[in-house]
């Protein structure tokens, strides 16, 4: 399924000889001796699919249009809420989207799915690049959900309205990187870079949404309201209701459904998304056929409760597909704004606290692996000792690191299984001591006499107090208070966006080659900005060194090293709890779908290249 994003832009740092050994120089967006057209754009090396290609290789180009997919989401991006809506703008930080609203919004260029970090034309038929230029061609004749004409003012319009006002997610990119935009006629719209910006700039931009500039001039772009938007999109906003459901209905005049990135997608003339508190109740809904798609991400469902009478007959089908993508990282994050965490000692003390081989044992049915890195699952994540190429980038920091970081990655505690393993509480308990916190009638304190105190914040939900239960138990065990703290969906978000929690459960995963926007996760410039995604609140520059190493990294292998070291110093960090993952899609489905003979590597997109064989 479909998922995702984010922040910021950093100082050039002194790491000419380090960039130099890794690969050529640090690669920042080309100088062309003449505007050069192109009919995509790509990181590394070229696109796989020359221009005039007919469709891409993971659809099926005679899928039948009609029918209807009925699924709980399980993904969200930006200010979307996976259990309430009261705005249909995802582009603000104000308010709560609905999960799966990109299906009402098309960019300039489309993601091929199979390819690291390929684009294609899609409201541009080309890109003329002419060094930091970029003149965008549109085609001609496409238009909005009203009927109006998408235009190059609508490109500029949009970049500029989410860049002045946006969610952080996608604003800082925009203001970061552009120095200006341009419309010198109505099918040409012109981007240019600043000096300095990074080459992934371009692919991540040309995939932003084109927003129709005459609705937002008469509505209010940051206002969290219910008005139904046009767009340029697929899919509009059909029936609707705030908490309980939304139905997104395809546009028959949608002009993509005829080019090559658009056929053999956008098959079901409806999808329709419901809310639910609770997973009981969302499998119920399943097995009664309310729903005829589900992901399964409780593993003791998955083990234990798809026996009911659809199963038996036939008609419902269980499936793993393979999960290629990056898994990224999940885990308990710990807010080092926090006085008591921001001493790494206590961060790594509850890690030891953790025991992930009783819990995958006697609660997921041994379904997962445990994460290690915040690039699972990818050629991103460092194993064992540092290269040559990733030393050559650590040895500038030798003295503002953790020693540890030259030596094999960090790697999360093993225990007995037992749920009690002394050794590993034994260890706990000694970095705590070491940090100042006393233990006095059973429980830590510090030298104030304050007791040490840990509040899990969750959307209220059986599941997450389920897992969370014999942590809090270990945790009692060494003298730590833990204390649940369950709100309802709205509170949540808001207190995210304004790291108001101590530790909360997240997952995010980058794309194979990351953009601008893993800034939004690691940069020391999120760590205080409502609404980003460093959540932790981390504020390191060798980690901001990394980022710019990564982000100006001329070859593949470069970037590949100076994500190795960043996660080699963040690991050691101790910013989160790591919790586990498993490398496939586990999905149930009514017997009604078509499905494309081959999956794209890098994604799942079930909603966008499946089809009803009811149609």
């Amino acid at each position: 399924m479909s998922g995702g994003v984010r922040l910021t832009r950093r100082r050039v740092l002194e790491l000419a000889g380090a960039a130099t050994a890794l690969s050529a120089t640090p690669w920042r967006i080309p100088r062309a001796a003449a505007a050069e057209r192109r009919h995509a754009l790509a990181v590394f090396g070229e696109a796989r699919h020359p221009a005039g290609f007919a469709h891409f290789d993971y659809v099926n180009p005679d899928a039948p249009r009609g029918g209807e997919l009925r699924l709980v989401p399980s993904s969200a991006a930006g200010n979307q809420n996976l259990q309430t809506f009261n705005t249909f703008n995802m582009f603000i930080l104000r308010g709560d989207s609905p999960p799966l609203m990109e299906l009402t919004h098309s960019g300039l260029m489309v993601r091929g799915l199979d390819e690291p970090d390929a684009v294609y034309g899609h409201i541009a038929e080309a890109v003329e690049i002419d060094g930091q230029r970029y003149a965008f061609v549109l085609r001609d004749g496409l238009t909005f959900s009203d009927g109006s004409p998408i235009t190059s003012a609508d490109v500029v319009y949009s970049f500029d309205v989410i860049r002045k006002h946006g969610h952080p997610a996608y604003a800082q990119p925009l203001t970061d990187n552009i120095a200006s935009l341009e419309a010198p006629d109505p099918l040409t719209a012109v981007v240019t870079f600043k000096d300095g910006a990074s080459n992934r700039m371009p692919p991540l931009i040309a995939t932003y949404p084109v927003l129709c500039k005459a609705y937002y001039e008469a509505n209010d772009f940051t206002a969290a309201k219910l008005d139904v938007p046009v767009t340029s999109g697929a899919y509009t906003v059909g029936e609707y209701g705030p908490g309980r459901y939304l139905n997104f209905e395809r546009r028959k005049d949608y002009w993509g459904d005829a080019l090559a990135t658009g056929i053999g997608h956008n098959n079901f003339n409806r999808i329709r998304i419901d809310l639910y508190r609770e997973r009981t109740l969302a499998f119920e809904a399943f097995k009664t056929g309310k729903e005829n798609f589900r992901e399964e991400f409780t593993s003791k469902v998955w083990a234990t409760e798809y026996t009911f009478p659809a199963i038996t007959r036939g008609d419902v089908i269980r499936r793993d597909f393979p999960d290629n993508r990056p898994a990224g990282a999940q885990g308990w994050f710990i807010n080092t704004r926090r006085e008591k965490f921001a001493d790494k000692r206590v961060r790594e003390a509850l890690g030891w606290a953790f025991d992930f081989e009783w819990e995958n044992q006697h609660l997921f049915y041994g379904a997962y692996t445990r994460t290690q890195s915040y690039f699972m699952n990818s050629d991103l994540m460092a194993e064992g000792e540092p290269s040559a190429a990733e030393l050559a980038l650590l040895e500038p920091f030798r003295d503002q690191v953790d020693p540890a970081v030259f030596g094999p990655a960090w790697t999360a505690p093993v225990s007995d299984g037992s749920g009690r393993d002394r050794n590993n509480l034994r260890r706990a308990s000694d970095l705590l001591a070491e940090a100042g916190w006393e233990r006095r009638n059973g429980q830590l304190v510090n030298a104030k006499g304050e007791p040490l105190v840990v509040e899990y914040l969750y959307p209220s939900e059986p599941t997450s107090e389920r897992i969370w239960l014999p942590f809090a138990n270990t945790l009692r065990t060494i003298g730590v208070e833990p204390r649940a703290v369950p709100v309802d969906a709205t509170q949540y978000q808001l207190r995210i966006v304004n790291f108001d929690f101590d530790l909360m459960t997240q997952r995010f995963a980058f794309g194979p080659t990351p953009n601008d926007s893993i800034r939004q996760f690691f940069a020391s410039s999120a760590a205080n900005v409502s609404g980003s995604y460093n959540l932790p609140g981390i504020a390191d520059p060798v980690v901001d060194a990394m980022l710019d190493a990564m982000m100006t990294a001329g070859t593949r292998e470069g970037m590949v090293a100076a994500a190795r070291v960043m996660d080699r110093v963040l690991r050691v960090g101790h910013y989160w709890i790591p919790q586990w993952y498993k490398a496939v899609h586990s999905v149930a489905y009514w017997d009604e779908f078509g499905i494309p003979e081959k999956k794209p590597h890098y994604e799942f997109p079930v909603e966008t290249t499946w089809w009803s064989r009811n149609a």
